[in-house]
């Protein structure tokens, strides 16, 4: 694939499988409650400040248009509103959100009322909670109609062991009409929503990243370290290019005490060397122009963990067609890379 071209270019978003594409079909956000997530800051509110922090049901909402009814009750600008991660309306989420109120007493949050949400905490904070402070998000699935209860068993059993860590396909919009719109933000056109541009240069970014993950499946490469493999301590996130693949390497990668990466592009060097650095360079060879663009737009180098571990994984069949799939992902991760290597996404 070529992108020295002006032209709408195709970005096709079919990225390899781990566990092969899957043959199950299933009823997947067939009800916003078949959806459930709840965000975990990680950290506890301060009972006192400028903040007030809300935490909050909602069911079938936007976040968003959530943020600026709550500024409306509460008599202030909708930029005052903030909160700590999107999350989809087809759905029932349990979030936080923090409105800046200086000097003024607390709004009866009791009178506030709109369709499908609930406010079911109220606690002032002395900080705002910005988007990506969490540490991570707990979810509760449920799959209904599933085709094959015994492919999806094979699956489910296997699922614990690891999935591609994609950026989800939503990131990237309609037939990759994002990563198009980067491109040609990178060929000089013109685009002031400070919100769109964030929005086209995360998505070539990611795209990039899916790329990698793509070519290391295909090869057989998803868990089998090359010489000068960028690894991420788990425990702290800092990562460093691996010397050498002895036995004690290898160990710490089995016992996930490191875990592979693969870049984020950005201006500098890639911190993987020597086989690696040559193999993701070869990897994006076809995207020269996405990767200059994202360099020229200050944007750094750095690192994302190549496979996702769910944490707390369980499932229980509730009957022979529907079972419920719970885990716990760390913030930035996808559902939906989980989901995908289930059923088939278009059911």
């Amino acid at each position: 694939m070529s992108d020295v071209s002006l032209e709408k270019m195709i970005y096709p978003l079919d990225f390899n499988y781990l566990y092969g594409k899957p043959s199950c079909t299933a009823r997947f956000k067939q009800y916003c409650e078949d959806f459930k997530v709840e965000e975990h800051l990680g950290f506890e509110l301060t009972g006192e400040g400028e903040h007030v922090c809300l935490w909050v049901k909602k069911i079938g909402e936007n976040t968003d248009y959530l943020a600026r009814q709550l500024a409306k009750f509460a008599g202030i600008a909708a930029k005052n509103v903030s909160y700590a991660g999107l999350k989809d309306r087809q759905a029932e989420t349990y979030q936080w959100f923090s409105l800046y109120i200086p000097g003024k007493v607390t709004p009866d949050f009791n009178e506030f009322e709109l369709p499908g949400v609930t406010i079911l905490k109220v606690i002032r904070h002395n900080k705002k909670l910005r988007t990506g402070c969490l540490t991570g998000n707990s979810f509760s699935i449920v799959l209904r109609e599933v085709s094959d209860k015994e492919s999806l068993q094979i699956v489910l059993d296997k699922i614990q062991q690891g999935v591609p860590n994609y950026f989800g396909n939503q990131r990237f919009g309609f037939d990759g009409h994002n990563v198009n719109a980067a491109l040609q933000l990178f060929n000089g056109r013109k685009v002031k929503d400070r919100f769109k541009r964030g929005m086209y240069l995360s998505a070539a970014r990611s795209y990039l990243f899916n790329c990698v993950i793509s070519q290391r499946i295909s090869d057989n490469l998803q868990s089998t370290p090359l010489l000068g493999d960028c690894v991420q301590f788990v425990a702290n996130r800092s990562f460093f290019p691996l010397p050498d693949l002895s036995e004690q390497t290898l160990q710490r990668l089995t016992t996930r005490e490191v875990c592979l990466t693969a870049p984020l592009w950005g201006a500098g060097e890639l911190t993987s060397c020597d086989d690696a650095k040559q193999y993701e360079l070869d990897c994006l060879s076809s995207f020269a122009a996405l990767q200059v663009g994202l360099a020229k737009e200050g944007l750094k180098q750095e690192r994302r963990p190549l496979l996702l571990i769910p944490e707390k994984f369980n499932y229980q069949w509730l009957d022979e067609n529907k079972v419920t799939i719970d885990f716990y992902l760390p913030a930035g991760c996808y559902a939906t890379s989980i989901i995908r290597e289930l059923i088939e996404m278009n059911a």
